[in-house]
């Protein structure tokens, strides 16, 4: 009888260091994590881009940076390559709800972004990014929310300075561009441009631009050299001009209900991960537009660079499409100045 009442009272000490154990691993684990009294949250992202791309590589540092700063409240899960459809079906996806953010140079429902847009605004990685941390980038940010229900809580660079490509003949005068049936996606800055160089233009997803101009739908498309190369466009095209005509801003958007629903806590947390996303992803655009531009010489792309000359002359020709642009309410007189003014000063 002795025996079963040690035996019992064992046990009964034994469960009371077990929970005292328990209960103090639960104080210390709740103590480890600040949010514990928030709510979890799931946030998925869609975008374009292939895995080796910038953006691609960038998004999976915003992952793990988010993951790690909420404590595992909020678990970011990104589709890439174009699996949830188009740029602009997937936007439509952030306005509705269905998708929580993307990222991507989709402009249609905010089409004053296009005014970064505009052909040769910027020449050199500071004027790009005085433009896209400006007071006029903040102020058209904030007025996508109004108009379409979406929070854009960055600004990067989609892939660096644009190039053109064709399958007929080198590019070295705006001459050259006439009688060319050239890709767009429907934007209206890119769309003038080639028009104003006497080209013809087609409007293609990106998703499906390779087939395209495999299969003669485009002769020829502009892209930067990280997409180029990415997507293998080299694959169907010959000849390159580097012409540096225009840099894309990549907004990130996010669903305007979705973020207003998140606690103050992990709003601020999101967006200090965007912004350093945002960071990482141009300093990787700069990185790899060396070994991007090599791998389309190493596939035997012909790359024709303009002297500063022959580079005014596409200057030239493309001016009417600042005026064209001023005419479609895409910006004001002043701010085409205020832009003017960022570039001058940097």
């Amino acid at each position: 009888m002795k025996k079963i009442l040690s035996v019992l009272l064992a046990l009964i000490l034994a469960s009371a260091v077990f929970a005292g154990g328990s209960q103090e691993t639960a104080a210390s684990s709740s103590a480890d994590d600040p949010y514990a009294s928030l709510d979890n949250y799931v946030m998925m992202i869609g975008h374009s881009q292939p895995a080796d791309n910038p953006r691609s590589i960038s998004l999976e540092k915003f992952v793990s940076d988010v993951q790690e700063k909420t404590h595992g409240h909020v678990t970011v899960q990104v589709f890439g390559n174009g699996q949830l459809g188009t740029e602009k079906e997937m936007l439509e996806q952030v306005v509705i709800g269905t998708l929580q953010g993307m990222r991507g140079g989709q402009f249609d429902f905010s089409p004053r972004l296009l005014m970064f847009t505009l052909p040769f605004l910027a020449q050199t990685r500071e004027e790009v990014t005085a433009l896209l941390h400006s007071d006029i980038a903040d102020k058209v940010c904030a007025e996508a929310e109004a108009e379409t229900g979406t929070v854009i809580i960055n600004l990067c660079d989609a892939g660096g300075f644009r190039q053109f490509s064709n399958n007929r003949h080198p590019i070295t005068k705006p001459s050259d561009l006439q009688g060319l049936k050239m890709r767009t996606a429907g934007m209206e800055t890119i769309d003038r441009t080639f028009r104003a160089l006497g080209a013809t233009t087609t409007p293609v997803p990106y998703s499906d631009l390779y087939m395209a101009l495999r299969t003669g739908v485009a002769d020829g498309q502009e892209n930067p050299w990280t997409n180029i190369s990415s997507m293998k466009f080299y694959e169907v095209q010959k000849y390159f001009t580097e012409v540096n005509y225009q840099f894309h801003p990549d907004p990130f958007y996010v669903n305007a209900q979705w973020w207003n629903s998140l606690p103050e806590e992990f709003q601020t947390i999101i967006r200090e991960c965007a912004d350093e996303m945002g960071t990482y992803n141009d300093q990787l655009v700069d990185e790899l537009q060396a070994s991007a531009r090599q791998a389309v010489v190493d596939a035997g792309g012909e790359i024709y660079v303009p002297t500063e000359e022959e580079l005014q002359a596409f200057k030239d020709a493309v001016q009417v499409v600042y005026q064209q642009c001023i005419d479609s309410g895409i910006l004001s007189a002043d701010e085409l100045a205020e832009l003017q003014e960022i570039v001058a000063s940097n």
